[in-house]
């Protein structure tokens, strides 16, 4: 087995980890010089490739990219109940006109949401799981420290803004149409990284395979119950299970 990662896919709406958006209507451009060397009338946009200037195409780009990562923002505080196109257009800050010219219907734009929430998260596993300490190259110091990350990477915003949308597939076929193989792309990878966090020998024992899965379905359980039953996730009783658990499985 090859410990090298691959490169996370993107999704279809999504790239990169996002980037902090910035006003995407234009305002607040510099006005650029007319021919005669006057200055151009007010809001008046600069000539594409001009100093400090955007191009109609990086304008729009940005102002999507805040769009969707409003939704996801609005899933996590509000839910997918509440996670309206006027919630979604208040938090990204743009008009009902841009928000309508990107996403026609609160379904694109969910379906859009879900594909960027992907790539967000594929972007986040690979920079979560990252090089281990030199001295972990196995045993049961490097399994718990593994156990540890994996863990880490349950309780966070993008985790819940996914499960929202996951309940909600549940009975909106168009939703779960596109969540679907997305949320395959994303479980292999996953799966990827959770070897490379295991090194090698711990990962090339026969029981690997069940350790693993037992582990990712077991963690989405517990952080699941947080949404009801607050606890601190460093502290939870069920991190020594696992362990415990692990170890018993690959004969630690």
């Amino acid at each position: 087995m090859s410990t090298s990662r691959p490169a996370p896919q993107a999704a279809t709406s999504g790239g990169a980890s996002p980037a902090p958006g910035a006003p995407g209507s234009g305002a607040g451009v510099t006005a650029a010089p007319g021919r005669s060397g006057q200055p151009g009338r007010p809001g008046q946009p600069g000539r594409p490739g001009q100093p400090g200037q955007r191009t109609h195409k990086e304008r729009t780009t940005d102002s999507r990219q805040r769009i969707l990562d409003a939704a996801v923002n609005c899933l996590v505080r509000h839910g997918y109940a509440g996670t309206t196109t006027l919630v979604i257009q208040a938090e990204a800050g743009v008009s009902r006109g841009r928000l309508l010219h990107h996403f026609p219907s609160r379904e694109v734009l969910l379906v859009a949401a879900t594909q960027h929430l992907v790539a967000t998260r594929l972007t986040s596993v690979w920079e979560r799981f990252g090089e281990p300490p030199d001295h972990l190259s196995g045993g049961t110091a490097r399994l718990d420290w593994a156990i540890e990350l994996m863990w880490s990477t349950f309780d966070q915003p993008y985790f819940w803004a996914a499960m929202e949308l996951w309940t909600a597939a549940r009975t909106n076929e168009t939703l779960r149409d596109a969540l679907a193989p997305a949320e395959r792309r994303l479980g292999v990878s996953i799966r990827s990284a959770v070897e490379d966090t295991f090194g090698p020998a711990l990962a090339s024992g026969e029981n690997f395979p069940q350790v693993r899965e037992l582990l990712i379905t077991s963690m989405r359980g517990v952080v699941m119950t947080y949404g009801f039953d607050l606890r601190t996730a460093d502290s939870d009783p069920h991190l020594a299970q696992w362990k415990r658990m692990a170890r018993q499985l690959l004969g630690l």
